[in-house]
């Protein structure tokens, strides 16, 4: 009975080495395709990242624009994003397109395989603001870059830009209604308003009810031509009438 045991073990000792050896070879090959496919991703994330493989040649630009320089944005967008197609960010693309001064909005998207596609709003410049900047039509600042236009003059202490601007085109629509022309616009850090015209007469309109006053100018101004001396300036701060200044410097009060 004892060797009939011993002879029954030995098959089952066999077939547990036979398990174990299969259960590791299986182990083994589980662990060879997974470096196979981490080595083959770095590879591929190599190759994807590489721009001599896939790189970005064509940045088309659209939309109506005059004064955003082309060239110089596509130099920029290189520059900042020299790698391939696909590791190119879309959206640091479009916040340096965003952030150039001619730039009002812009859309980037990219095209299979090797193009960026840049879509371009222009400013739209309607006045000079102090010299140095330009406004849109939203009373928005944004820098000239150096092009001469020849704009209304808007000057005033900084965060009045809005104001300013409201204001201009409430005085410029009812001037509009005679031959004179807006050139030129100040706003005191009081808030006051003088204005010059195209034909040199400064008028001062102070702080209330500048339209109003605009218009009385308006009114007078009719009878302050015909007279022989030429207007320097015009104060309207007054009720009921102007205080008028002549090119020989003298002053007059005059009824409205």
């Amino acid at each position: 009975m004892a060797d009939t045991n011993t002879n029954q073990g030995k098959p089952a000792s066999v077939k547990s080495g036979k398990s174990k050896t299969a259960v590791w070879g299986g182990v083994a090959f589980l662990l060879f395709v997974i470096a196979g496919l981490v080595f083959g991703g770095l590879k591929a994330n190599q190759y994807l990242q590489d721009e001599q493989q896939m790189p970005v040649q064509v940045i088309d630009f659209s939309g109506d624009y005059q004064h955003i320089d082309i060239t110089k944005l596509e130099r920029l967008i290189r520059k900042a994003q020299p790698g391939s197609f696909f590791a190119l960010d879309v959206n640091e693309v479009f916040e340096l397109v965003e952030s150039q001064p001619w730039v009002y909005r812009a859309s980037v998207r990219k095209k299979w395989p090797n193009t960026l596609k840049i879509y371009l709003v222009e400013q739209q410049p309607v006045a000079q603001w102090n010299e140095d900047l330009l406004l849109n039509p939203y009373g928005d600042t944004f820098n000239d870059e150096g092009v001469k236009l020849d704009l209304p003059r808007l000057y005033g202490p900084g965060g009045s830009e809005k104001t300013a601007l409201e204001g201009y085109n409430a005085m410029h629509a009812l001037i509009a209604t005679t031959d004179m022309t807006l050139e030129e616009l100040s706003l005191s850090e009081r808030f006051a308003w003088q204005v010059q015209l195209k034909n040199g007469i400064k008028l001062n309109l102070g702080r209330q009810e500048f339209i109003d006053r605009l218009q009385r100018f308006i009114d007078v101004y009719p009878l302050l031509a015909q007279q022989e001396k030429a207007v320097k300036y015009v104060d309207l701060r007054y009720d009921t009438g102007v205080a008028v200044g002549w090119k020989d410097d003298s002053a007059t009060d005059e009824e409205s």
